[in-house]
Parts: C-alpha cells; sequence; structure tokens
C-alpha cells in the first residue's frame, strides 16, 4: 500500500510503498475514503522539516533539552548517533480520516466489515490506504453523512474539546483568535451553542467566511472593528472567553485576548501560538488561563488510546471517542457545515504535489482533503444496479371491445388526486369512473359525490378482483406505491402509479417480480412533464442533436407546511425521492437516453440537493432543487444547451429558444402566455387512456421508468457515500 512520508532530517516527502498494517486485537483495519490535511499542524512540520539544524533545533527547544539530557547521561557520541538516527527516518504524517471498515480485530463487537467509521490519532490515522485504529480512537459515521465530512471528525473534536474547556453558556460572548481550520470549527461550534461570536484573523477572505458561518462579526486584529464590536456586544465589559486558534511566534494574540476580556474572563489557548503573558494585564483581570489538550481525555493516555480501557462516563463524560462520536453528530444534523471550508479535495497519488503547493503557497486553502483511489471508501454508495425488466409467460393483457368504456378505479383521493387528474378523467368521452378506494369511507364518499364514481368502498380486494374494470390508479401515500402496484400488477390490471413508483431498491425489485410472474408490463408512472405541450413544441423546434448536451433544471421547491405528510421521511421517503422522478425523467426524456451515473451533494439537513447526471454520449444534467428560495420566484425553469442552440422553459408559462447558424441568429419564443401552467397532466392521461383502449404500448417504456427511479434512489446513495455512484445496467 502507499502512504505519505518525511524524512525530517532532509525535508524529502515521498508517497511511499510500505506493508499493509496488521489486524491486532480490539481494533479495526481501514481503507481509507478520504483523509484530512491540518493546514496548520501539517504544514508547520513539513515546514520545520526544511530548515536547517539550527533552524530545527531553535523551533523545538522542547527536543533540544531532550538532547542536552541525553548528552549528560550517554556522552556526545552516543547521542548524535541517536539523534541523527531519529532525523534521517521517515516518519508519517495525518491524524484525520474516514474510511470503510475492512478487517475487524478481536474483541470488538461495535463496528463490521464495511461499516464506515471516522478515526483519529497521529499513529494511526495517517494518510495511508490502510490504517489499523484501536478502539477508542474511530467511531461510528452516522447515516447520510458524506465521508469527505466525517474526515474531518479528529479536528472537530479538537476544536469541541476548546470550547468545552471555555465553558459557554447561553448568551455568552467569544472571542475566536485565528480563523483557520480550527478556528472556523470553533467559531460553528460556539455559534450552535448560543454564543456570539467575533472573530480576529488578518485574512479578510477567512474573516468572511466565519461571519458566513455564525460569528456575528470579525475583523483584523490591528482594526478598531474588532473592538468596537466586543464594545457593542457586551456593552463594554469585554468577552467572556477567548479561543486562541493562532499559530506563529507573535505575542499579539494574547495581549489582545486580555484586553478585550472581562473580569475574570477565560482564555483558552487551542493553538500552538506564543504565550509570553503580560502580567499586570492577566492579573489585575484575575483571568483564567487554560490549555486544551488536543481531542480531549483519553489523550497521551497509552491505556486509552492503544489497550481501549475507556474511562467512566459517570467520571469522565467527555473522552476522545465520546468527543469524535459527538462532532459527527453535529455534522449529520447540520448544527455544523465543513463543506465551506473544503479548499481543494486532491487524490491521494498527488499527495507530494499537494503539500509542497501548500508549502509554496500555490494553493490557498483552509482545508485540503486526499481522496483515495477505487472509490473504496469514498463510496459508502457503490454502483446502484438498474434492475432487469423480465417479462413473464404469465396471462396476455385481456381483450375488450373497443367501444365499450374504460372502466377505471382509484385507489386514493387525495388532493393531487382530486385536482390533478380527476377533473380531466371526469370529463374524458370513454371514461368510466368505476370504483374509488380509501382507508376512510368519507373521503371516499366525498370524491363518489362530486366526480360521480359509480362505487366508493374501503376493499382493495374488491376491486383488484372486479374483472370489468381495466385499468387502477394508485394515488396513496408514497410508502404504499410499491406495494399496491405489485397486487394490481398481479390482478391482471393495467396501473397508472403517481410518482414514487417505490421508495427503495427492494420495493423497485417486487414491482419487477410482479412483472416477471404474471407477463403484465402495463404500467405508468405519473411522470407528467414530458406531456406538456409547451416544452414538447420546444424540444421539437431545437431538432436532433449532433453533439453532447448540458442541461440546467432549477426547482424552486419552496418550504413544506408544518404538518406536511411530506415531512415524515421514516416512513414515507425524502422529499426529493418523492418527487425528484419528475425532474430526472423529464431531462432523460429531453436528452433521449438514460443516465449512467449521479453524483449528489446537499446543504445541511439535506434541504438544497444539487443532483448531476451523466448520459451515455457524454450530455450531463444539473438539477438545483432548492427550498431555501424566494417563494415569489418561479417553480422551475430549465435551459438546455447543445450545438450553437439553447432552449429556455421558464416555468410551463413561455418557452424560447436561441440558436446560432449559417443563416445568421435567430430566436422563438412561444407566441402567447397559456391561461395556466399546463405541466402534462391532461395529455398524460390521454396517452394512457389510448393505450388501455388499443391496448398499444404503454405511454413511457418501462426500462426508462425503472431507469428513472434507480437514478432517483441513487441520489441519496450519493449523499451517503459522497461520490458519484454508476447506475450499472444488466448486460
Amino acid at each position: 500500500m502507499k502512504q505519505v512520508v518525511q524524512n525530517y532530517k532532509s525535508g524529502e516527502l515521498a508517497l511511499l510503498d510500505v506493508p499493509v498494517p496488521g489486524c491486532k486485537p480490539d481494533g479495526v483495519l481501514v481503507r481509507s475514503a478520504f483523509s484530512l490535511i491540518s493546514t496548520g499542524t501539517e504544514l508547520m512540520k513539513v515546514s520545520e522539516a526544511g530548515m536547517s539544524m539550527l533552524g530545527k533545533a531553535r523551533s523545538r527547544p522542547d527536543q533540544v533539552a531532550k538532547v542536552v539530557q541525553s548528552v549528560a547521561t550517554n556522552g556526545v557520541p552516543a547521542t548524535y548517533r541517536k539523534v541523527m538516527g531519529k532525523l534521517d527516518s521517515y516518519t508519517p504524517l495525518g491524524y484525520s480520516l474516514c474510511g470503510v471498515v475492512e478487517q475487524v480485530g478481536a474483541g470488538i463487537d461495535d463496528v463490521k466489515v464495511g461499516d464506515l467509521v471516522a478515526c483519529a490519532g497521529n499513529e494511526h490515522a495517517l494518510h495511508a490506504e490502510l490504517n489499523w485504529v484501536p478502539k477508542n480512537l474511530y467511531a461510528p459515521v452516522p447515516d447520510g453523512l458524506a465521508p469527505r465530512h466525517a474526515a474531518f471528525g479528529t479536528v472537530g473534536s479538537i476544536a469541541m474539546q476548546g470550547v468545552r474547556r471555555g465553558e459557554p453558556q447561553l448568551g455568552d460572548v467569544a472571542l475566536v483568535i485565528g480563523l483557520g481550520l480550527i478556528g472556523q470549527l470553533v467559531v460553528q461550534l460556539l455559534a450552535a451553542s448560543g454564543v456570539r461570536v467575533v472573530g480576529v484573523d488578518p485574512d479578510p477572505v477567512r474573516c468572511e467566511l466565519a461571519e458566513r458561518l455564525g460569528a456575528a462579526a470579525c475583523g483584523d486584529p490591528a482594526s478598531a472593528a474588532v473592538e468596537t464590536a466586543v464594545a457593542e456586544l457586551t456593552g463594554g465589559h469585554g468577552v467572556d472567553q477567548v479561543y486562541l486558534a493562532a499559530g506563529g511566534g507573535s505575542n499579539q494574540p494574547v495581549e489582545l485576548a486580555a484586553r478585550l476580556s472581562r473580569d475574570r474572563g477565560r482564555v483558552v489557548d487551542i493553538g500552538k501560538c506564543r504565550l509570553d503573558l503580560p502580567w499586570n494585564a492577566y492579573y489585575e483581570k484575575e483571568l483564567d488561563v487554560r490549555f486544551s489538550r488536543s481531542y480531549g481525555p483519553g489523550r497521551y493516555d497509552p491505556e486509552y488510546e492503544l489497550e481501549g480501557r475507556d474511562y467512566p462516563i459517570g467520571y469522565v463524560r467527555w473522552t476522545e471517542r465520546r468527543n469524535l462520536a459527538c462532532f459527527l453528530d453535529l455534522l449529520a444534523r447540520g448544527s455544523v457545515d465543513v463543506e465551506p471550508l473544503v479548499s481543494h479535495i486532491a487524490d491521494f497519488d498527488d499527495a507530494v504535489e499537494t503539500y509542497q503547493r501548500l508549502k509554496d503557497g500555490d494553493l490557498k486553502a483552509v482545508a485540503v482533503l486526499f481522496r483515495y483511489p477505487g472509490h473504496t471508501g469514498e463510496a459508502q454508495a457503490p454502483a446502484v444496479a438498474v434492475p432487469e425488466v423480465r417479462r413473464g409467460g404469465g396471462a396476455p393483457t385481456p381483450t375488450r371491445s373497443a367501444k365499450a368504456p374504460v372502466r377505471l378505479a382509484f385507489v386514493g383521493a387525495g388532493n393531487y388526486a382530486t385536482s390533478m387528474l380527476l377533473p380531466h378523467l371526469a370529463q374524458r368521452d370513454g371514461v368510466e369512473l368505476s370504483t374509488v378506494v380509501t382507508t376512510t369511507a368519507l373521503s371516499a364518499a366525498n370524491a363518489q359525490r362530486k366526480f360521480g364514481f359509480a362505487e366508493a368502498t374501503t376493499d382493495l380486494d374488491a376491486v383488484l378482483g372486479d374483472k370489468s374494470i381495466d385499468a387502477v390508479f394508485v394515488v396513496t401515500r408514497h410508502s404504499s406505491h410499491a406495494e399496491l402496484t405489485r397486487r394490481a400488477l398481479l390482478a391482471g390490471k393495467t396501473v397508472f402509479v403517481e410518482k414514487p413508483l417505490a421508495l427503495t431498491e427492494d420495493e423497485l425489485a417486487g414491482v419487477l417480480a410482479a412483472v416477471e410472474e404474471s407477463g403484465n408490463d402495463r404500467l405508468q408512472v405519473g411522470f407528467n412533464r414530458r406531456f406538456a405541450p409547451l416544452l414538447r413544441d420546444a424540444r421539437q423546434r431545437f431538432g436532433a442533436r449532433t453533439g453532447p448536451a448540458s442541461l440546467r433544471y432549477l426547482v424552486n421547491a419552496g418550504r413544506l407546511q408544518h404538518g406536511s405528510w411530506y415531512l415524515q421521511q421514516g416512513s414515507e421517503g425524502s422529499r426529493f425521492v418523492g418527487e425528484g422522478g419528475h425532474f430526472i425523467d423529464t431531462a432523460s426524456w429531453l436528452l433521449g437516453a438514460d443516465p449512467v451515473s449521479v453524483y449528489a451533494v446537499a446543504t445541511p439537513g439535506n434541504e438544497d440537493l444539487q443532483v448531476m447526471l451523466r448520459y451515455p454520449d457524454g450530455s450531463t444534467a444539473t438539477i438545483s432543487y432548492v427550498t431555501t428560495g424566494a417563494a415569489g420566484f418561479p417553480k422551475e425553469t430549465l435551459d438546455l444547451v447543445a450545438d450553437g442552440k439553447v432552449l429556455r422553459l421558464d416555468d410551463f408559462v413561455r418557452a424560447s429558444l436561441f440558436s446560432d447558424g449559417s443563416a445568421g441568429r435567430k430566436r422563438w419564443v412561444s407566441s402567447r402566455l397559456p391561461k395556466a401552467r399546463d405541466k402534462g397532466q391532461s395529455a398524460e392521461l390521454a396517452a394512457f387512456i389510448k393505450a388501455v383502449r388499443t391496448g398499444g404500448p404503454m405511454p413511457v417504456p418501462l426500462e426508462s421508468l425503472v431507469a428513472t427511479t434507480a437514478a432517483t434512489l441513487a441520489v441519496q446513495a450519493g449523499l451517503v457515500g459522497g461520490a458519484p455512484v454508476t447506475l450499472a445496467r444488466p448486460r
């Protein structure tokens, strides 16, 4: 395997081939997915290695003292050989990573092979493809947390331990000096604790970032803005705590801390900065100076770190491992956001070049991640299989008289059914609304009265057993779609199921098993936008493509009202799983193919999603599904760009086409605004009824419905894995 190492004598950095570590008892062997470069601690070590011997001695007086003691004990020759031997050796780099458990040692029962874990320790969470990590230095990654975010676990624990040492309380005001990686995390942890934060850093970019992440105000230490902000927030009393997250040889941070602290305030040293305390300033205010020891209690205790001996929670509430797990939980719940801190992600094979760019200043970064090859850990979500559609040799579709009305049954009569589907069907010639089935008698009775159903019932079995019913509409809550569709297919019915077809891969497989068992593939999913007249007209005008296309689809979904059943993600699936198939299907229809891979990222809490789809010819579609936009902005806007042409759709109200050709530039705009947004429900239902009446092909091939559903499900897998998900099709 490969590992990043450094020769401290020469300063050489190398990506070295080394043996795979053994999996010892009381620990796990972890294959790295992402590891984090500490742009403070590690770069300081890299810089020191490039110094002269005198420079190294000046930078590490603690080590010089050990050498002096060794000379007194062992003599100069022996000490010289010992020191030079130690310097002229490869040492590891790294201490914060996320990866997948590849092997479990004896005595470990809290994780298993394949689990995603965050790991800590400068001897165990190294920049290496494989690491052995003892029990108290790893923690399982919560579901839904991307591996590249979980790789921040160790530095997050350092920041968290520093905040714990400050003992902040609700309503406090704190000063964070140094807005590098640790400082940015301290700002967010304090803000999440109800503390108002003022940040200090000479870099205006870092100040701006900290303000976006929760700081009340930030500024240069030499400016008056910082003192003004502290005075305003504290009524002139001074801050309750100061967190020193700066490095370097300047004594300015500790002097500033004394000047801006309140009487008997606390000063917590997290970083490694100069600490020449001005005696009068600290004495007169009786300031409490505290040190924060790395990740928390247990650090530097070999019985805790190496032997796995935990401290009783009643005596030590927050240990290294408990801090690590707590920080991961905050990430998963969106209380802390590390994505804005990621300045660069480098392939692990480029590790040496990346360090050199950081050292030379070519790469300006708060946080840099190494991404390891093979998608071994960045992909908690490996390839997602698109199930093969197999049509069995069951009973053929029942024949029916062309003159007989198409008899329909509705399972569910909620808001969408009664507002978007039934009004179109109730007035259509040749259609008979036979039976409505609901779980409550009153809702069935209301639908019967309003739309003229012949019967209203709560007995689904009776409807599925009624041979006179030609087609069944499934318009219930999402969690029941797959099972009701499966039962209706097995009963020989043509099925129209409102999206989504399924919430899980197992549910999708169950529907396809019913197709294979029954031989009945007469299925339509309510992906109506491809039937919208305005979009179909624009697509026809766009014409056939000769090259790859880029498609951008902005969905300004808006926030749901409190109490909406769409928010019941535990039972009804995520909001995107429920609705996202609409937009994936529309993109695939416009591009004339099914996607081959999916990549998804989300803001904290998975409120806003960016979904990128890749297609066989190299075309891409990006779906921005956002809930935090302005309510007055249109819900859906779409742009398709290819071959010198741009198609624009504005919320199904207006379409336009711009093109450059040999005949010059042309522009087409839909001639008039429609009276209402037509998103294709009427045309979709007409196509479905025609297929039922004639026995002809269904409006959308079943293979396409399955591919869209698989791609929608892959979005969640991509959010978990933090990497593109390949949609593997059967050969």
